[in-house]
C-alpha cells in the first residue's frame, strides 16, 4: 500500500526543501498525507483543468512543479485558487508541488533543460552555473546549468535545435555574431543569472522571461541570448518525473496530465 506521504518523502530525497528559494512554497500544500494512492498525475501547474482530470480520472494526488498557491488567506470558492482548493477536498484530490528545489536538484528541471538544450545527456549531466547553496552535506547546488555543445554551432542553427526539443513556438534573441558553443541555461524566469553566465565566460544563455534590460546587457558584453518561453523551458521535467514516480512506485498509476498544455499563443 502507498500512500501520499509516501511519495512527499521520496520527492523530497530527490529534491530537497533546503534547495528552494526563500519565497518559494513547496511540499504538500493540499491533502492529506495518509491518504492511500492508486493514480497521480504529474503537471507542470494545476490549473482548473488539471483538477477537473484529477477527478474525471479518479487520481488521488497531483504533483505539479509550480505551487498551486505562495500564501493565502482564505479558502473559498469566491476566487479562482480558492475554488480550486475546495475542488480538490470535496473529491479526496491532494497536492505535492516541488518548485525551486526541483529546478537546483540533479535530475531535476535544470538537468533536463541542459539535455533538451545539447549541452548533457542522461548519463553526463551539465555543470552547476554557480555555487548557489549547499546541503548540510555539503554539497553544491545552482539553479543554472552550464556545458559545452558537441561542436560550435551558427546561433540560428542551434536556435532552431532548441525550438524542435522544447516546442516553443517563437523565441526572442539577440545574435551577438559568435556562434554557440558554450551555453548556460535556467529554467523559467533566470534573467537574474545573467551574471553567472557572463562570469563563466558563456557566449549563449538560454532561459525565459526576460525584460528589456537584459537584451541591452547581452549587446554590450558580446553574448547571445535566449528566451525560450517559461512554460517551455520547463515542461521538459513533467515527463522524467512522471517515469521516476512510476519506477519508484510501480503499483501506482502515473501519467503526464493531457489537459495541461502551452498556454501561451505565438500569431
Amino acid at each position: 500500500m502507498v500512500i501520499i506521504s509516501d511519495v512527499l518523502e521520496f520527492l523530497k530525497s530527490a529534491a530537497p526543501l533546503e534547495m528552494k528559494m526563500d519565497f518559494d512554497n513547496v511540499g504538500l500544500l493540499v491533502g492529506r498525507a495518509g491518504d492511500v494512492l492508486s493514480k497521480v498525475i504529474v503537471s507542470l501547474d494545476i490549473t482548473s483543468d488539471v483538477v477537473t482530470e484529477a477527478l474525471d480520472t479518479g487520481a488521488q494526488l497531483v504533483v505539479s512543479h509550480h505551487p498551486l498557491f505562495f500564501s493565502i488567506n482564505s479558502v473559498t470558492d469566491a476566487d479562482v485558487t480558492g475554488r480550486k482548493i475546495v475542488r480538490m477536498l470535496s473529491g479526496g484530490v491532494s497536492a505535492i508541488c516541488m518548485h525551486t528545489n526541483l529546478d537546483a536538484a540533479r535530475g531535476g528541471v535544470g538537468d533536463a533543460l541542459a539535455v533538451a538544450a545539447g549541452i548533457a545527456s542522461s548519463g553526463n549531466p551539465a555543470g552547476l552555473l554557480a555555487d548557489e547553496g549547499r546541503l548540510e552535506t555539503g554539497e553544491a547546488f545552482s539553479y543554472g546549468r552550464v556545458g559545452h555543445l558537441a561542436s560550435p554551432l551558427p546561433l540560428k542553427e542551434y536556435m532552431a535545435s532548441l525550438k524542435a526539443a522544447l516546442g516553443v513556438g517563437v523565441i526572442r534573441y539577440y545574435d551577438s555574431g559568435r556562434a554557440a558553443h558554450k551555453v548556460a541555461v535556467v529554467s523559467g524566469s533566470g534573467g537574474s543569472h545573467f551574471e553567472h553566465a557572463a562570469a563563466q565566460g558563456c557566449d549563449t544563455f538560454v532561459t525565459a522571461d526576460l525584460k528589456y534590460d537584459y537584451f541591452l546587457e547581452a549587446k554590450e558584453r558580446g553574448i547571445n541570448l535566449i528566451d525560450a518561453d517559461h512554460f517551455c523551458t520547463e515542461n521538459v521535467v513533467v515527463a522524467p518525473l512522471a517515469s521516476k514516480l512510476q519506477a519508484a512506485f510501480p503499483g501506482v498509476d502515473v501519467r503526464v496530465s493531457e489537459k495541461h498544455s502551452q498556454t501561451v499563443n505565438f500569431y
